[in-house]
């Protein structure tokens, strides 16, 4: 069966000039009804600019439901989405309509295009950003259709991946004890959770999982070498591939989870340079990710570096599957993990109550539920108002008697203010209570209380255990820089003879930026600084 659903596909509309510059990247040729430009699931297509055909997108037919017309694009438009740009297989078909002509514009031409016309790449990069907003909220939304349990910290690793990159996916929770339920979407409980891909069944889906089937996983070619690979995508490592990129620099990006970080799971960030409103992490990750792929940033997640190692050739990064990224500079911004209370049943309640962000997506589990926050820095105070916010009765619990001592002033006022928080100073929690899912904390100068869910802020390791050969300090953190004994006998600085660089480590060509290096501020400002200014020294190391 067929449904005609049109979504707001964005047409502008193109002047002569602007037509006629786009029409000379692309290789014309002649369509009739039925033959497809790009069929769903291919791993490589073109933008489509059409000539004097019509062409119609197209959901393709799923195991439960019929083919859906999305849209129909006649001439002087062009085809596409931000996939083209991430380089995520086509998830919509492009169907001929009427005959005629088209014009094919290559990945690598479409890349031309906007690093060589300034109008155009405005024009195109706001267009292809808008259909792909569009596209998330209609029927091209159940190409990719994510089935779970809510309380599954399985299936919130999932839904995490998938709104950090944006992808055009839908999420049901089901209900394990409703048998209709588990026979509509054809499961049982041990395939969960599951992700159906264009209608095919991927079962106990992970993120790497589906990032290989959209394409979204590391596919350089053997003897491929790039001219700086980021190993991490938070605010430092997204400015430095920015910045890398937008100077000519061939550049990767790899995030163990997806682009973001710590900052992503922030829901507000009032600080930042520029934002007197103030911008939650989710819009300010989304954006800068958004200027990557604009500049022509590679970008990989989920991908997990798992060894460095410097060789004749450049720098090999050895990735968990194996693959190996071969670069002539590195710049590690892989941040820290956050950090746990010691407590019995942690691991329990991990994704089922326990939580290290305060975004929508966490918010939609406890809404109007007391919670617990955990944490006395600025992150734990954003977090208890955010939820506040959403309706949650807040205890706000701080080791330390002093809320001022490492908050800023503006959360400070504004939290002793908030009636639906309360502020528990001088207290720990020292318990956690329930079945399968949370249900109450000990705190150990009120008793048990009610606890939807414990959200934590206490800090973060840095994330370098895996990178055995870098000098780092006594917590882990790496050494850049004037930290760097750079003169000792046997020594690489002495046989190069020169000093380190700013943010150079203790291996040369390799840099460290953002909260893993020992004595970064710890601020997203300061991530963004460090990591732009990280690449002036990645370009002297090249030119040297």
């Amino acid at each position: 069966m067929q449904t005609t659903e049109p979504v707001l596909v964005q047409q502008p509309v193109l002047t002569d000039a602007q037509w006629e510059r786009l029409t000379a990247f692309g290789v014309p040729e002649a369509v009739e009804a039925g033959d497809y430009g790009f069929r769903s699931g291919d791993r490589e297509y073109d933008l489509l600019l059409v000539d004097t055909a019509e062409v119609e997108v197209v959901r393709d037919s799923l195991w439960w439901i019929g083919e859906t017309i999305l849209a129909t694009m006649g001439p002087r438009t062009f085809v596409g989405e931000l996939g083209l740009l991430n380089h995520q297989g086509a998830f919509l078909s492009a169907r001929v309509s009427k005959p005629g002509t088209i014009l094919r514009v290559s990945r690598t031409a479409l890349r031309k295009v906007m690093s060589e016309d300034d109008e155009l790449c405005d024009l195109l990069l706001r267009t292809l950003w808008y259909r792909r907003e569009s596209l998330r909220k209609g029927p091209a939304a159940l190409t990719l259709k994510l089935v779970g349990v809510e309380s599954s910290r399985e299936f919130l690793a999932l839904r995490r991946f998938a709104e950090r990159l944006d992808l055009v996916h839908s999420a049901v929770e089901v209900d394990l004890a409703d048998q209709a339920d588990m026979a509509k979407h054809k499961f049982s409980e041990g395939d969960l959770p599951l992700a159906y891909i264009q209608g095919e069944p991927l079962l106990r889906a992970t993120p790497g999982l589906v990032a290989d089937r959209l394409g979204l996983s590391y596919q350089g070619e053997a003897d491929e070498v790039v001219d700086l690979v980021v190993i991490g995508g938070g605010p430092a490592g997204l400015a430095a591939a920015i910045y890398g990129a937008s100077e000519g620099l061939s550049t990767v990006l790899l995030d163990a989870v997806a682009p973001g970080g710590q900052a992503a799971a922030t829901s507000r960030i009032e600080n930042f340079l520029g934002f007197p409103f103030g911008v939650s992490g989710r819009d300010l990750i989304g954006q800068a990710s958004l200027q990557a792929l604009k500049f022509g940033v590679r970008v990989y997640a989920p991908c997990e570096a798992v060894n460095l190692r410097s060789t004749d050739e450049g720098l090999e990064i050895t990735l968990t599957d194996g693959r190996v990224v071969h670069a002539r500079t590195a710049i590690v911004t892989s941040g820290a993990a956050y950090r746990r209370l010691p407590l019995e049943r942690w691991d329990d309640f991990e994704g089922a109550g326990i939580y290290y962000a305060a975004t929508q997506l966490e918010l939609r589990h406890v809404t109007d539920s007391p919670v617990v926050v955990v944490g006395g820095a600025n992150s734990a105070g954003q977090a208890a108002l955010f939820l506040a916010s959403g309706g949650c009765p807040v205890r706000l619990v701080v080791r330390g008697d002093d809320l001022s001592s490492r908050m800023s002033a503006y959360l400070v006022d504004r939290l002793l203010e908030d009636g639906r928080v309360e502020v528990m100073t001088g207290s720990r929690v020292t318990a956690l209570h329930g079945e399968s899912e949370l249900e109450r904390v000990r705190i150990d100068t009120a008793g048990d209380v009610d606890a939807r869910g414990l959200f934590c802020f206490i800090g973060a390791e840095p994330a370098t255990t895996w990178l055995t050969s870098l000098d780092r300090d006594s917590d882990g953190f790496l050494r850049t820089g004037t930290d760097i004994a750079a003169m000792d006998v046997g020594s690489p600085w002495r046989r190069l003879g020169r000093e380190p660089l700013p943010f150079e480590t203790s291996i040369p060509r390799v840099f460290a930026a953002g909260d893993v290096r020992r004595g970064s501020m710890k601020r997203v400002a300061a991530a963004v600084g460090e990591g732009s200014s990280a690449v002036a020294s990645v370009h002297r190391a090249l030119a040297g």
